[in-house]
């Protein structure tokens, strides 16, 4: 159940039996062969998924991120990390003024990992506020499903190669991982990861996927429910 789907009459309503929302990051950057929007299509969908198993509304996606490395890649636009930072505050303050005090925030790009400090702040200022926060890609869960197969999950690989993430057909075959010495500007970052697969398979068989998948929703259910 999406906010997009309801009018304020409704969620004030929904407010009266839950407190309870999804909110979901994500960023508009460069994913090789796989969607530009591929950090929101993926917790967007397992934000779906959740919320059709327990009726828990999903605020619209964040669908820029903090993404400066990846700037020489026509199509990536990013925030600077202190906006991304100040849009999370924003976002959490405007839900937890309505009353919403149970929020999950599914994240999913790495390069906005500097938004947890911010909301262990607002933890700190908020009464009766209570956060989460999973980043589906480092889930022991999903770490260990790919493990099981032999897989090595990287950006813009296999692991984001979902049925609803691809936009292009995907080459076959493994591509080497770059050799990366260290901080690299937009211009090196091009330079080094070409097509923009940080390595490994390009693509792994559906089941594989589904798997990936399920593990990741099975982790939201439980942290939705916020014990």
């Amino acid at each position: 159940m999406r906010l997009e789907d309801l009018n304020w009459m409704d969620v004030e309503q929904y407010l009266e039996q839950d407190d309870r929302l999804m909110l979901v990051l994500g960023a508009c950057e460069q994913h090789g062969y796989l969607s530009l929007l591929s950090d929101v299509r993926i917790p967007l969908a397992l934000a779906d998924a959740a919320s059709q198993q327990t009726g828990i509304l999903i605020a619209p996606p964040l669908n820029f991120g903090a993404s400066p490395y990846f700037l020489s890649y026509p199509g990536t636009l990013s925030l600077r990390a202190s906006t991304l930072l100040d849009v999370v505050e924003d976002l959490v303050r405007s839900a937890y003024g309505q009353g919403f005090r149970r929020m999950l925030v599914l994240n999913g790009h790495g390069g906005n990992d500097g938004a947890r400090a911010r909301l262990y702040e607002l933890a700190n200022q908020l009464d009766g506020l209570r956060l989460a926060w999973y980043a589906w890609w480092t889930s022991h869960s999903v770490v260990s499903v790919a493990q099981q197969h032999g897989l090595k999950p990287s950006h813009a690989n296999w692991l984001e190669a979902f049925a609803f993430t691809r936009v292009a057909d995907l080459p076959d075959g493994e591509k080497a991982p770059p050799r990366i010495p260290g901080l690299l500007s937009a211009q090196e970052a091009r330079q080094a990861y070409g097509d923009g697969s940080f390595g490994g398979p390009y693509q792994a068989p559906q089941p594989v996927m589904d798997e990936i998948f399920q593990a990741a929703l099975q982790d939201i259910l439980k942290l939705l429910t916020f014990e």
